[in-house]
């Protein structure tokens, strides 16, 4: 047995951090007619401090009180030292393992750049976005790394290469899933480009098989289309919309590649030609993203986002969160 799990053997400087302190408290009675004082142990004394005391009491109460005292004193004493060796055996080193977000923060801005935020953050949709709330299948659990050859996921290798990398060296730390990676460095890459700061919370286990595939929206849908197919994830036209507005970095042609703003919103409701700024005949957005302008319901948002960019970043948050949350699986304690 460790006596120093047993906070009231162990010196204050190792325990204080585990243990608040005992209370004194003070005691009186009567023993053949005298006053008699008796003072307990406190997180402060060890063992010895309270045997010494217990032990002078008793010489003094055996003057005072005679046999009979001598003999409740002698097994008051007995009890004092016996009691730390009856209690259960305390085991700190099997408290709950702790996850620390900063270093797992730290790790992925070391090998994240604004170029490659677009990437990271499509990696979090792409491995989240499987979710199905009729069955509870898919959602974050880091099975994306299992999908990378399938069409819809195409390029998305080089994004797993370079969380790879800070995974190695995050784990070199603390383990870490990547399921809390991919939805860490997704908040890292908003935030890296001028984002909301996303909390995230930490605790997911990762999948050792594949989702089931043709769980993501395909490009080809329309607004009824995507609004059903987002329900089925569990999430509002709102909420569609918010995430949507992603599509703001990258190279899609909304404003900056790197900026993280409302300009998707605003380039959406311009409803020119669907060129890029350069003049060349090339798509800006993918055809789902012109599909939300054809929807009275998301053109609503879509209008609330251009003009608030503020209301955009808070609602992108609550989104994120609820997205990297999804059918995920939690460590227990």
């Amino acid at each position: 047995m460790e006596l120093t799990n047993i906070p009231y053997l162990a010196s204050s400087s190792s325990s204080s951090f585990f243990y608040s302190s005992y209370s004194c408290c003070t005691c009186r009675g009567r023993r053949a007619g005298k006053l008699v004082k008796t003072v307990s142990a406190t997180g402060g004394r060890c063992a010895a401090d309270l045997a010494r005391s217990q032990l002078f009491e008793q010489e003094n109460e055996d003057t005072l009180s005679g046999p009979s005292s001598c003999h409740y004193r002698r097994r008051e004493f007995a009890s004092a030292i016996l009691l730390p060796f009856l209690l259960p055996h305390v085991d700190i080193s099997s408290a709950t393992e702790t996850y620390d977000i900063s270093v797992i923060r730290s790790g992925v801005r070391k090998v994240l750049t604004k170029a490659k935020a677009a990437g990271v953050l499509r990696l979090v949709f792409h491995d989240a976005g499987t979710f199905d709330v009729s069955d509870k299948s898919g959602g974050m659990n880091g099975s994306i790394i299992y999908e990378v050859d399938r069409p819809e996921n195409t390029g998305l290798n080089r994004s797993i290469k370079i969380l790879g990398k800070a995974k190695a060296g995050i784990d070199k730390i603390q383990k870490v899933s990547w399921a809390d990676l991919i939805a860490v460095a997704g908040a890292e890459a908003v935030a890296l480009c001028g984002g909301p700061k996303i909390p995230v919370r930490l605790g997911r286990l990762d999948s050792s098989t594949a989702d089931p595939a043709g769980k993501l929206p395909e490009e080809t849908l329309d607004a009824a289309a995507l609004k059903t197919s987002f329900s089925t994830k569990g999430f509002s036209t709102q909420e569609m919309v918010a995430l949507s507005g992603a599509h703001t970095i990258g190279g899609k042609g909304f404003g900056s590649p790197v900026v993280f703003d409302n300009s998707y919103y605003k380039v959406l409701l311009e409803k020119k030609p669907q060129t890029s700024s350069s003049g060349m005949e090339a798509m800006v957005g993918l055809r789902t993203d012109w599909a939300l302008t054809e929807d009275e319901e998301c053109l609503r948002w879509i209008r609330i986002y251009a003009e608030d960019q503020a209301r955009f970043f808070d609602d992108f948050r609550d989104t994120y969160i609820k997205l990297v949350d999804s059918g995920a699986t939690w460590r227990t304690a």
